[in-house]
């Protein structure tokens, strides 16, 4: 596998449309679990259930608990036309944003876009990239009134509008940090249930942060380049997750990361010892191969879009072969596809 300008050819395969998963399984845990060795052999076709099975007491499993807004606003001009505002990052402060909008010929600086009665939109300024600056105007605390009148932050390829069910399985049943305009889909098979039964043999669970921002759905730019742009993504390891990866390296457990944001921020942070350093800030880590992982020893991750940034992730940690072999594994046996999707480990 060639870096560069073959990123394109390289990390690209067919998916039939009937394979992308348009709404979550019935339950969680009841996703399949495609599982491949990075050493090579067969794959093992599992449920996600079937996890404690895979890991040993004395790992450690590493979860982002960042929770996905519903930053997605509909509303009107004063023309009574239709407009939309996404917000993608707070700039510093609670009401001033960063936001992509529709129709964005008509949304210059000075414009409003009413949401509610409660809820106006002001656009403040341009950004170089097409997006806007804007002022979110309410009485409310902004996070009260996004989660009153905001919408599920839908993939696009997901090709619906969002529904009462996505408020709940858009979003990891550990999700407590509010920053995120998409989630963290590896984390959404988990039940609180599993979670149990892993800490009852033996595994140790540590919580991690990373706001996964709207660039995850893009495709990699020219030559492979990450479209996150620098310092995009927000991240933070508290000191009870650092010390409790430690513990778990001295005594010889392994690293689980819960998806490619876990990986990210573990990454980012590593104390060259093989743990990680308790830091919060902002990380540009673009990671692809070839890669020299620190940390992880094991991923838990979905299957991803071709041409992204995640699929390239995944191919570092497993290897390009092997990954793209796990793939074409996972279209024959039916496997469902993206954030609502099956699931894969790779340890």
């Amino acid at each position: 596998m060639k870096a560069g300008r073959d990123a394109t050819r390289d990390f690209g395969y067919h998916l039939p449309e009937d394979r992308i998963a348009r709404y979550p399984a019935a339950r969680r845990d009841r996703s399949r679990l495609l599982v491949a060795a990075r050493s090579g052999g067969p794959f093992e076709h599992r449920v996600f259930r079937d996890l404690p099975g895979l890991m040993r007491a004395g790992d450690i499993l590493v979860v982002n608990e960042s929770r996905v807004l519903p930053v997605r606003l509909l509303g009107a001009k004063p023309t009574g036309a239709r407009a939309e505002v996404f917000l993608l990052r707070p700039l510093g402060e609670e009401r001033l944003w960063e936001a992509l909008v529709r129709p964005g010929g008509k949304l210059k600086p000075g414009r409003t876009v009413e949401v509610a009665p409660d809820l106006v939109v002001h656009i403040v300024d341009s950004t170089p990239d097409h997006g806007r600056i804007v002022r979110v105007e309410t009485p409310l605390p902004v996070e009260e009134a996004l989660e009153r009148h905001g919408r599920v932050p839908l993939p696009p390829y997901l090709r619906r509008p969002d529904e009462p069910v996505d408020r709940a399985r858009y979003q990891t049943v550990y999700a407590r940090t509010p920053g995120s305009v998409a989630a963290p889909t590896a984390g959404l098979h988990f039940t609180r249930e599993l979670l149990d039964a892993l800490e009852a043999g033996g595994v140790r669970i540590a919580r991690v942060t990373l706001h996964v921002g709207v660039a995850t759905f893009r495709p990699a730019g020219p030559a492979g380049r990450d479209p996150r742009g620098p310092g995009t993504e927000r991240y933070r390891i508290p000191r009870e997750a650092a010390r409790r990866v430690a513990e778990a390296r001295a005594a010889g457990g392994r690293v689980w990361a819960v998806g490619t944001t876990v990986v990210r921020t573990l990454e980012s942070a590593a104390d060259g010892k093989g743990g990680v350093r308790a830091v919060g800030g902002t990380t540009d880590l673009f990671i692809r191969p070839p890669f020299d992982f620190q940390v992880v020893d094991a991923l838990i991750t979905n299957f991803h879009l071709p041409h992204s940034t995640l699929l390239m992730l995944v191919a570092a940690f497993a290897g390009h072969e092997r990954t793209m072999d796990a793939y074409r594994e996972a279209i024959d046996q039916g496997y469902r596809f993206y954030s609502y999707g099956d699931a894969m480990v790779i340890s």
